[in-house]
């Protein structure tokens, strides 16, 4: 079997990827997947309450392990999401696009025959618009 370059330079970089001293933040996983398990009995209280059965109480229970096994492959690769206090200040430091072009001020178009108040404004009565 013939190996392509292209496919074991793409394997490269992904074996490269994973970094086995990156950090995996276990609180956060656990806090964010108890956060899933609250509004999921909400859920089952309030709109499935004729149908939960044991299984789908064992189902989101089960869920914790595989939430937290997929948060530490993620995490080896190097996917760290933003907390909300990191996008508040990202949100500070760089304005937006339409922020700056609000303050900024502009200079008024050109006039033209249909913006200008030219004879068409002061039109007779009895003479009908085209």
């Amino acid at each position: 079997m013939t190996v392509v370059p292209d496919m074991v330079d793409a394997w490269k970089d992904v074996l490269m990827a994973w970094d086995a001293s990156r950090t995996v933040p276990w609180g956060r996983l656990v806090r964010e997947w108890l956060v899933y398990v609250a509004v999921m009995a909400v859920v089952f209280v309030l709109f499935l309450r004729d149908t939960v059965t044991v299984g789908s109480v064992v189902g989101l229970l089960a869920s914790l392990p595989m939430y937290l096994v997929a948060g530490f492959v993620l995490a080896k690769f190097g996917y760290r999401r933003k907390s909300l206090r990191d996008l508040r200040s990202e949100a500070r430091l760089t304005p937006t696009a339409s922020s700056s072009t609000s303050s900024a001020t502009r200079s008024k178009p050109a006039r033209t025959s249909r913006t200008s108040t030219g004879p068409s404004q002061h039109r007779p009565k009895d003479k009908r618009k085209r």
